[in-house]
């Protein structure tokens, strides 16, 4: 599953939380996960219309004042010592982390000691907490988001009257792409601000997706604006785009992203395309080429989906010399594959299944497998490649499992 922030008229806690609810996250379940984090509140919905779009508008009751604020020590304690899922924490302890580096560098005060007072309070946890305690129930993989407005105008804090964005809203959202608003106010907030710059590998477009479901969160001012002070958030499946001709050939459009360098060196170009694989680059390749000044250098060539593709781009540019890379649009030819299990003579192993051009059907060994068992048998590489060939291609296999969905096919 992944998801899509569409925020038209900005970003808060509640309001995230409020369009999670809304996609199918269940009160009461929210209610008891957080109950074991904190205690002294609960969380409360009302179902709101705005320019007749229906919305979840969420509340924090509060039971106990006591505690109106916290500092990062004590809210990073808090996460580490909870029962929270691995991921869950992982998230809340980076928004966390995002906002005390913020206000330390606004406030000039050692991270760590760093007091929050309108987001150290309990409804602003619960917010964080129970905004990344959604997105596991949902199964949401992936989040792409649009870029953000910001509003304008002046709030009052417990510093006094500062300018709209805050300075803490300015400062997470470095290198996230903004934009202007007509709205009068504050309609992007530290917490909200967080929680997309945690959780969004993207911002822009909305990718192709198949939707799934739409959930609307309320925010709860006066914006001043012509559009409704709402958060949508779209779920759905990634599609494909995948086409088969009589041959049993799949099309699909994918890009292409291209640089050149020659001032990266080997260990760093090694790293780049395991991080590249890791993030869904469907081929990696570097390319001898001759640059400028007679300088021998390295072209890279990565392959991906459109979905991937800021990602990708932001990953290269972070990871290497380059200063700017090139991206195009084409479409690529290929043969549908999944993973199967054969009978050979070292054993069941799994190998790769290849549907061919004319629907016939072959076995390839899979390399990491044949490498070690090479190594165990003491026998070369090439040996144990022509045996697994020769038993599987002339055997049936004994059990089949789809790998990636795009693989995926009717035996």
């Amino acid at each position: 599953m992944i998801a899509y922030f569409d925020m038209f008229s900005g970003i808060s806690g509640d309001m995230t939380l409020g369009a999670l609810i809304d996609s199918g996250v269940p009160l009461d379940w929210l209610n008891k996960k957080l109950d074991h984090i904190l205690n002294g509140f609960q969380l409360k919905t009302h179902v709101v219309y705005k320019h007749h779009l229906k919305a979840i508008d969420l509340f924090v009751e509060v039971f106990d004042e006591g505690r109106a604020s916290r500092n990062y020590h004590e809210i990073k304690v808090l996460i580490e010592n909870s029962s929270l899922p691995e991921k869950v924490k992982m998230n809340s302890l980076s928004a966390f982390q995002k906002i005390a580096l913020a206000e330390s560098h606004i406030h000039g005060k050692d991270i760590e000691t760093i007091h929050f007072h309108e987001i150290g309070g309990i409804d602003s946890i619960v917010d964080i907490i129970g905004s990344f305690l959604c997105v596991e129930y949902l199964g949401i993989e992936k989040v792409y988001a649009s870029s953000i407005p910001l509003g304008s105008g002046f709030v009052t804090c417990a510093h006094g009257k500062i300018p709209v964005p805050v300075p803490a809203t300015m400062a997470i959202l470095k290198d996230v792409p903004v934009r202007p608003s007509d709205a009068t106010t504050e309609i992007v907030t530290p917490t909200g601000a967080a929680i997309i710059a945690t959780l969004a590998t993207s911002f822009g477009e909305m990718p192709e997706m198949i939707i799934k479901q739409v959930g609307y969160g309320s925010g709860k001012r006066d914006t001043g604006s012509g559009l409704p002070n709402l958060l949508r958030i779209i779920l759905g499946e990634p599609r494909v785009h995948e086409k088969k001709n009589k041959t049993g050939v799949h099309k699909e459009v994918i890009h292409v992203v291209k640089t050149n360098v020659d001032d990266t060196i080997p260990e760093v170009l090694g790293f780049l395309m395991e991080t590249l694989f890791e993030n869904k680059a469907l081929d990696v390749c570097y390319i001898p080429v001759q640059m400028k000044k007679n300088r021998p250098g390295i072209q890279l060539e990565v392959i991906c989906r459109k979905q991937e593709l800021d990602n990708i781009v932001q990953i290269i540019l972070a990871q290497t010399t380059s200063i700017g890379v090139r991206h195009y649009e084409c479409e690529r030819s290929f043969l549908l594959r999944e993973k199967a299990f054969v009978e050979t003579f070292f054993g069941k192993l799994q190998v790769k299944k290849i549907i061919n051009p004319d629907n016939s059907i072959r076995f390839v060994p899979e390399y990491d497998i044949a490498k070690k068992l090479a190594k165990e048998k003491k026998i070369p590489l090439k040996d144990v490649y022509t045996r697994i060939l020769s038993d599987a291609n002339s055997l049936e296999p004994i059990l089949l499992t789809g790998t990636d969905a795009e693989y995926r096919t009717a035996k």
